[in-house]
């Protein structure tokens, strides 16, 4: 599901969507508890912008418990488990007019007149561009000050003035951290290439690009010779800056000698919607086709890359687990291939603890009624998958977790947007979508269904990695999907890393990216059969023959 980018370069954790959730779980059990429900409805009004024409966006309101503090000049209401969210989409609202905003029709955790009185902090955010629900708020959005309403008492005639003052400004110490990261990436250790995709610019109708970094190996510039070459993809959340960020630390255990000198292409696989995942998709675009046709082509023009199977690899994490899976599945003449980490589920007989194709299947209860986990620490439930969808429905039309895999996974609707593969309001699944599902993107049943065509190319290059208590429960699917390729004898290779999770993963005697060292050892072995490279522990690793291995 998710690996954060650019803003998170220490470690794997929670999209800030379904951390969100979990609070909000926390506090509906904290908060809702001393709450009495009202009929009367709470109002905000809020104040349109001062600027050059009419505005557009999904408008949000915060609320939190506030502490009575009057400083409150420069902060800003960032989601905390006392920090309740409404929503209204908005259209041309015309400089400095004013509108009225019900709290209560489209909220989370509940209708704010559910709250009990006492003093709270308010602020509005207009989200311009539609990617609250992925990126959180941007420098192009629109905020006011954080209002204190003290002795609040939702539900009464009173209607706060929130009015939408300023941009959002950018945390000078990221842009200062990204701009000495960019700085970073010189020349002779990584390029950025944009390429504008044929194939994608015309299904979109505007041009349309691919985007990556290539971290070129130690020793890059005086060899003559050709290299492996990886296919790395982030997870939910992540974007072009965090692979620059994972593209950089990798470049150094290559220097180091921890990893084998191979090229590593860092791709950006975000959009407005989610997470394209490489995939071709009637929604998304033909992703799939455009990197394999096109933008590989095309790099392997530009640099020394082993343009054959063995020298094309694929590895990623959460989501970017699942599109390496799907890309050597899909084009196993391509690849040869994957190593994918604690990958979104490949089998939907177990999707985040569901069966979609179970009779009557629900995403929010388990046929006794309870609540669908979704998300674990320490053994414990800490959001259930009701939580995490309604969240995003208040937060915005797409780019969240699940609207993602509908914008990849599902067929299009009349209206043109994708189908819903399950009910927003009791969570019951739709049986005709999940057969669309199943048939193009059920990665168990493609293999299964199809394996005398693509069983040659794929037998023995499908790996996965996975911990016994990944946060998302992933490792239930990746046993059922682990199953079906032992039935067709296709040679697998899991693990079933023992009590790890979503975010430890990699992590091995507190360096948290040692997996990578062990992963691209056996690329190498892949991509080099017969030749050896040598760790050399602070220094740059060397290549020698060898006969055998």
């Amino acid at each position: 599901m998710v690996v954060q980018g650019a803003r998170m370069p220490d470690r794997l954790r929670y999209s800030r969507v379904l951390l969100m959730a979990a609070m909000a779980a926390i506090l509906t059990a904290q908060v809702c508890g001393q709450a009495v429900a009202s009929p009367v409805h709470t109002f905000f009004r809020v104040q349109a912008p001062p600027s050059d024409g009419p505005v557009s966006g999904r408008l949000l309101i915060f609320v939190k418990a506030g502490s009575g503090d009057t400083e409150l000049e420069n902060s800003e209401l960032h989601f905390s488990p006392d920090t309740w969210v409404c929503a209204r989409e908005v259209r041309n609202l015309a400089p400095d007019s004013t509108i009225e905003m019900d709290a209560d029709e489209i909220a989370f955790p509940r209708p704010f007149s559910t709250l009990p009185v006492g003093i709270y902090e308010a602020q509005a955010l207009l989200d311009v561009n539609h990617n609250y629900n992925y990126r959180g708020r941007e420098p192009q959005d629109w905020v006011s000050p954080v209002v204190m309403l003290a002795g609040w008492k939702p539900g009464n005639r009173e209607e706060p003035l929130l009015s939408l003052e300023r941009r959002v400004v950018e945390d000078p110490q990221h842009a200062a951290a990204l701009a000495k990261l960019k700085a970073a990436a010189t020349a002779d250790v990584a390029k950025y290439e944009e390429f504008e995709s044929p194939l994608l610019t015309r299904f979109w109708g505007r041009p349309m690009q691919i985007k990556a970094w290539v971290i070129l190996p130690p020793g890059y510039g005086g060899s003559t010779e050709p290299y492996p070459t990886v296919y790395w993809m982030h997870g939910f959340g992540g974007d072009i800056n965090g692979a620059l960020v994972y593209g950089l630390r990798l470049y150094e255990r290559m220097k180091s000698g921890k990893m084998p000198p191979m090229i590593w292409v860092m791709l950006d696989e975000s959009l407005p919607q989610g997470t394209h995942e490489f995939a071709d998709s009637v929604n998304d675009g033909p992703w799939g086709a455009a990197l394999t046709t096109e933008f590989i082509p095309h790099l392997e023009q530009k640099f020394r890359m082993d343009a054959k199977p063995t020298g094309r690899l694929l590895t990623g994490h959460s989501s970017g687990g699942w599109a390496t899976l799907q890309l050597q599945i899909n084009y196993p003449n391509i690849f040869g291939g994957t190593w994918s980490t604690s990958p979104d589920p490949s089998d939907f007989h177990a999707f985040s603890n569901v069966d979609l194709y179970a009779p009557k299947a629900n995403l929010y209860r388990k046929a006794d009624g309870s609540p669908v986990p979704v998300a674990r620490e320490n053994g414990k439930v800490v959001t259930t998958m009701e939580d995490l969808a309604r969240l995003e429905d208040v937060l915005g039309p797409y780019g969240g977790q699940m609207a993602s895999f509908e914008w990849v996974f599902s067929p299009r609707s009349a209206s043109g947007a994708p189908e819903r593969m399950f009910d927003r309001a009791t969570g019951q699944v739709h049986p005709e979508v999940m057969d669309y599902w199943r048939d193009h993107y059920d990665l168990a049943h493609i293999v299964e269904s199809t394996w005398a065509q693509r069983g040659p190319e794929l037998k023995g290059r499908i790996h996965l990695i996975v911990g016994t208590a990944d946060t998302f429960y992933l490792d239930a699917s990746a046993r059922a999907f682990e199953a079906v390729l032992k039935r067709l004898d296709a040679q697998p290779h899991f693990t079933f890393a023992p009590d790890r999770t979503h975010f430890n993963l990699y992590e091995e005697d507190k360096d948290k990216m040692a997996l990578f060292d062990s992963i691209a050892e056996q690329m190498w072995d892949v991509a080099r059969p017969g030749v050896s490279w040598q760790k050399a522990a602070g220094g740059e690793g060397k290549q020698k023959s060898r006969k055998g291995k």
